[in-house]
Order: C-alpha cells, then sequence, then structure tokens
C-alpha cells in the first residue's frame, strides 16, 4: 500500500529519447509531473503482472498523455489480462485519447521491443499469478575512431570518415583500400538495465540479469521474516542481494518494500543486502540514478 512519502512501484527509464515505464502503481502520475521529465510522451510500459499495486496508476498516465499532441502509438506490454483492464479502464472512464495504443500480452519469454541498437526482453518470475521480469540491452557500440591512422592511410577528413565509422570501406588517396577494421578500435559494450519484482527468489533469475549495469530488485522483508516472504510469494533484501552477487551486476537498488517497513527502518532491510552485496542501495521516490558506459 502507498505510504504518505512513499509511493507504488513504478521506474522510468530515459534512453537518447526514449521514455521507457516499467510498471504503473497508483501515484505514479504525481512523481512524474514533480519531476517535469516531459513525460508525457512515454513510447512503451513494461508491466510486471496485473496485481492493483502496480497497474492502478496507468489509466491517469493514458489520460494526460493526451494533453499533448502526437501520432506516435503508445506500446503496453504485459501478461495476460493487461489488454482487457487497459480496455475496459478507457471505456468506463470514457477516455479521451488522441494516440494509437497497442497492447500486447506476454505468454512465452521473448522479446517484446526492440530499436536499432537495443532490444528489452522478458522473463518468467514466480508470484501468486502471472508475472515478469525484464531486461533492456544495447547492441555493442563500434570502437573509437583513430584520425591519425585514418590520415597515416590517405583518407582525408571528410565524408569518407563518415563511412569508416559506419562500416564501409574506402579508397585511400594512394589507391589502397582502407577498411573500418584499419582505423576502428574494438567494439564497445552497451549498457544492460534489469527489472525484478514480485517474485519467490529463483536461480535462475540471476542468468536473466547478469552483468547488468543496474538492476532494481525488490527486497521486501528482512530474514526474519522469510516465511511470510515464502507464503506470498515474495524475497528478502538478502534474497535480492544474492541475486545481484551471483549475477555479478554493477549496481542493485532495492524497491517494493513491505509497508511494515517505515523509512527510518528501511536501513535494516539495507543492512542485511549488504552483508551479500556491498553495493546494494536503497531506492527512494523520484532518485535520478546514472547509467554511464563502462568505458
Amino acid at each position: 500500500m502507498p505510504l504518505p512519502y512513499r509511493h507504488l512501484t513504478s521506474v522510468l527509464l530515459r534512453r537518447d529519447g526514449d521514455l521507457f515505464l516499467f510498471d504503473g502503481g497508483e501515484g505514479t502520475q504525481v512523481s512524474l509531473k514533480r519531476l517535469n521529465l516531459k513525460w508525457k510522451k512515454i513510447n512503451a510500459i513494461f508491466v510486471s503482472h496485473t496485481h492493483a499495486d502496480h497497474v492502478t496508476g496507468l489509466p491517469g498516465i493514458l489520460m494526460l498523455s493526451a494533453q499533448v499532441d502526437r501520432s506516435e502509438p503508445l506500446y503496453i506490454y504485459g501478461p495476460p489480462k493487461i489488454a482487457e483492464y487497459i480496455e475496459t479502464s478507457r471505456k468506463v472512464l470514457d477516455m479521451y485519447i488522441n494516440y494509437p495504443i497497442i497492447v500486447k500480452e506476454i505468454t512465452a519469454p521473448c522479446v517484446v521491443h526492440q530499436g536499432e541498437d537495443f532490444y528489452i526482453r522478458c522473463f518468467p518470475l514466480d508470484h501468486t499469478k502471472t508475472c515478469v521480469g525484464y531486461t533492456l540491452e544495447e547492441l555493442d557500440r563500434p570502437g573509437e575512431f583513430n584520425p591519425e591512422r585514418a590520415l597515416s592511410l590517405g583518407v582525408p577528413r571528410g565524408p569518407l570518415w563518415g563511412k569508416l565509422q559506419k562500416g564501409e570501406s574506402v579508397e585511400g588517396a594512394n589507391g589502397t583500400l582502407v577498411r573500418p577494421q584499419d582505423v576502428m578500435g574494438d567494439k564497445r559494450s552497451g549498457r544492460k538495465f534489469s527489472f525484478v519484482t514480485d517474485t519467490l527468489y529463483k536461480k535462475s533469475i540471476a542468468n536473466e540479469v547478469r552483468g547488468s549495469d543496474l538492476l532494481i530488485c525488490e527486497g521486501m522483508f528482512e530474514d526474519a521474516l522469510i516465511d511470510q516472504a515464502n507464503e506470498k510469494k515474495h524475497m528478502t533484501a538478502s534474497q535480492a542481494a544474492t541475486i545481484a552477487r551471483d549475477a555479478n551486476v554493477k549496481r542493485m537498488c532495492m524497491i517494493h518494500y513491505s509497508p511494515r517497513y517505515t523509512d527510518k527502518e528501511l536501513p535494516k532491510l539495507l543492512e542485511e543486502a549488504r552483508q551479500i552485496f556491498p553495493a546494494a542501495e536503497l531506492s527512494r521516490d523520484r532518485m535520478h540514478i546514472e547509467i554511464p558506459y563502462e568505458d
């Protein structure tokens, strides 16, 4: 349940002009408006499951997004029932929507959304109803261009440099063929973001989020309440940390805390997590987290 200073689960990911929303619990639009991120043109929404605390904020987001002109569709992905929820909300609330909404239900692990240099895939979790996690992975980037090397091979500054950087071979001033690998460094890795919430601990989750630059993961209970966590099919903070450690992630922020913990009591969860994964952190409402390239 929402608390006075803690809204329900939602994460907004900004990447090269794209806006991706993961879950939309009650109060999501309030935080988005306070952040002033021009969020009304969200590209896609990724829903983990259709429990109320993860979707009740979506109708307001859909209506507020209609306050700006847009021709681009809004994609919504989620397990079965998400299409019925969106359609029923639109009908009952008589929503004015001025843009296409495309809802796609997930029935198996797959790539659900992709762009020119990234893709977002889903994987199964184990909750009281169908639930999925998500990972955004960027493709490898080209290596760095070496201008001195290009000049030494007889390729003058100008359009030919652009062709080399796009992977095309060109002819140098002395008539020799210059290939991209002659002037480009090794490929550089992209970034990886993972979102996991509402699930029993499963070893397989570590394989799905392996190497993430940022893992957002539920840490709902302390170890003393592991029986309650198992009964409700949730994780403890130390189980979230175990996934982060085993997956060799660079950074892990916990989310989806039980309302039994006040903000003053949350450090108890953090302490247990850091005993296993020292880089564990507590996420907070409207917290900004940069995800830099490794290089």
